[in-house]
């Protein structure tokens, strides 16, 4: 059975530090990661209210090989970066062990990262391989999935879904509205410039994956 955790990294102990220094109100959520046969490619959403002041050549910072803006939008930075997987990090971590990543989420305070992996021990190696190369994780949630409590049908991150989950349960999506995408930020203790951009890309997922699946 497919087992879910949920665990912490203080903000230091992972590159893009400098972002934060920068931009103390910043969040930084994961978009997608793509894996090579030598890297691994994430994909970040860098939301703040000041993202314009973003000065700082982040290819400097400690594990990133190259970072570079994909898209600039309003209060928010779609980026790419190539990672240095010769610096013990997460990325690092899941990448030697057989846990699949769904979500990661930063701010100035720490990163909280969702993996999945088909049993408990694979989520037991992660572990031990982050205390063996001292990356100071701390698990916060560990359940167990039945088949369907997956999103994978979806391709619905863990972040995404659970938003979804919060707005319907709020009235997000009634009208008129029982709650705004502040109210729901405040829940999340996220952004609302996240939860709009969770919102947007999980409806336009579901969408992808419903109904022009079946229009073909």
């Amino acid at each position: 059975m497919a087992i879910e955790a949920s665990f912490t990294v203080d903000q230091p102990e992972f590159p893009l530090n400098t972002i934060f220094e920068e931009l103390p109100d910043a969040s930084i959520e994961l978009d997608r990661v793509v894996p090579t046969s030598d890297a691994v490619i994430p994909y970040f959403w860098i939301y703040s209210e000041n993202i314009g002041d973003l000065e700082a050549d982040l290819s400097a910072d400690e594990g990133v090989d190259e970072f570079r803006v994909i898209d600039e939008l309003a209060e928010q930075l779609f980026v790419r970066i190539d990672w240095n997987l010769d610096h013990e990090s997460v990325l690092t971590a899941i990448v030697n062990t057989e846990v699949t990543l769904l979500s990661g989420l930063g701010d100035v305070e720490n990163w909280t990262f969702e993996v999945r992996s088909s049993d408990q021990k694979n989520v037991s190696e992660f572990q031990s391989y982050c205390r063996a190369n001292e990356i100071p994780i701390e698990l916060t949630q560990l359940h167990a999935l039945s088949p369907l409590e997956s999103d994978g049908e979806f391709d619905l991150t863990e972040g995404q879904r659970s938003t979804l989950v919060l707005a319907y349960s709020r009235g997000y999506f009634n009208s008129p509205r029982d709650a705004t995408q502040d109210d729901l930020a405040d829940e999340l203790e996220i952004s609302r410039q996240a939860v709009s951009s969770r919102l947007q890309r999980s409806l336009r997922r579901l969408v992808a994956s419903t109904l022009i699946t079946t229009q073909e």
